[in-house]
């Protein structure tokens, strides 16, 4: 990553979201699909992706990093270096225009994307630091859980113990906690912002 996070610690920082807030879509599904159209034999594995699917949302059993790993499981099929670099080179047109327009140098983005798929764009924007789940990029085997709810917050304090949140955005009530120890919050739908309503 790109600038010195020591630098950070104490500091008043704005944190983002990654997906549907700072790019316009959902990028994991993106890659995916990208993925999918360049290496057919990913198709083979839909059968244990739709059991996973059913298992996890219909009969909600298992955890999300449960189901995340048996869906990751297509990176086995992809020259990942290769297919990540090109797969921005398509898609870094799809980060918002707010974003671009008040980005600053000591933002920080917390997701629960693949960190193996956001550092490249991260890096091009000049994201001085980037917390995301820690998936291996050959085999989809998570390194702890899935970075989202609650496990943001931890992250955050993990990384800066004295840091403090100025502005926070997100596209999704789930970001709750990170909203609630952040000055300001912000509910980021397309590219309007609107605040954030805590219930």
């Amino acid at each position: 990553m790109s600038g010195d996070t020591d630098d950070l610690i104490g500091e008043i920082m704005n944190v983002y979201d990654f997906d549907k807030t700072i790019y316009d879509g959902d990028s994991t599904a993106d890659f995916y699909l990208f993925s999918l159209k360049r290496h057919k034999k990913i198709v083979t594995l839909a059968p244990s992706l739709f059991g996973a699917v059913v298992r996890f949302y219909v009969f909600k059993k298992g955890s999300k990093t449960d189901f995340k790993q048996v869906m990751y499981r297509f990176l086995r099929f992809c020259d990942i270096d290769r297919d990540v670099s090109d797969f921005w080179e398509i898609n870094q047109k799809k980060i918002k225009k707010y974003y671009l327009e008040q980005k600053k140098s000591d933002d920080v983005i917390i997701s629960a994307s693949p960190e193996f798929l956001l550092e490249p764009i991260a890096d091009k924007l000049g994201i001085s630091a980037l917390m995301a789940s820690r998936v291996d990029k050959h085999t989809g085997i998570y390194d702890g859980v899935n970075c989202h709810g609650k496990e943001k917050v931890r992250r955050f304090y993990e990384k800066f113990p004295d840091g403090r949140i100025d502005e926070f955005y997100s596209d999704s009530y789930s970001d709750s906690p990170l909203a609630e120890i952040a000055d300001k919050a912000y509910l980021v739908k397309k590219e309007e912002l609107t605040e954030w309503v805590f219930k």
